[in-house]
């Protein structure tokens, strides 16, 4: 007997575009791969640095979370800056991200489980969510201009905004599942 295995993207409705309601799919999609590969990760796991310098899930996850609420608010809405505590209660800064060679993850941090880095990324999602399904097709190729602090100019349109939140997500997806892998064969008894 054999079993089938049907893997099919379906496009979530109440979307304005359905080029965006499927990139919303795509973000859910790594979120939930993300979710099913760090559940169970208790404190230790979410706070445990490989080495000074180096990022620990939690701090990813966090990571995460104030990327999504910062392109959400800057890329696809517009505004001259991002408010992230109105969003997901923390920070910009509350990441660690980058730390210095030597550095160690931010004491805000300490402590924290997965229940709260859940609700980060739920929080950062819910909000992207909201503003996304308002985008029309049209609206993805208007084009923002942000002036940086290091004085270049970067302009992107909303389509790479959508496009940047999901390849951010996935790259550093790929980051905590190496750390949990990390964590899993340095932590193994023999």
């Amino acid at each position: 007997m054999t079993d089938t295995v049907q893997t099919l993207l379906e496009v979530p409705t109440g979307y304005r575009s359905t080029h965006v309601a499927r990139i919303l799919w795509q973000l859910d999609d790594q979120s939930r791969r993300l979710t099913e590969e760090t559940r169970g990760l208790g404190v230790r796991e979410l706070g445990w640095q490989f080495a000074p310098g180096t990022n620990t899930i939690g701090m990813l996850m966090t990571h995460i979370a104030v990327a999504e609420a910062h392109l959400t608010q800057v890329g696809l809405e517009g505004k001259a800056d991002s408010d992230l505590p109105s969003v997901i209660g923390i920070r910009t800064d509350d990441d660690g991200l980058p730390l210095p060679t030597e550095g160690l993850p931010p004491a805000v941090l300490e402590g924290k489980d997965l229940a709260f880095f859940d609700d980060l990324l739920a929080r950062a999602r819910a909000n992207t969510r909201r503003v996304a399904m308002q985008l029309t097709d049209s609206d993805l190729a208007r084009q923002i201009t942000r002036h940086r602090p290091d004085g270049t100019t970067r302009i992107f349109n909303l389509d790479w905004a959508l496009y940047h939140i999901l390849e951010h997500e996935a790259g550093h997806f790929g980051q905590i599942l190496l750390l949990k892998h990390l964590y899993q064969t340095t932590h193994a008894r023999v």
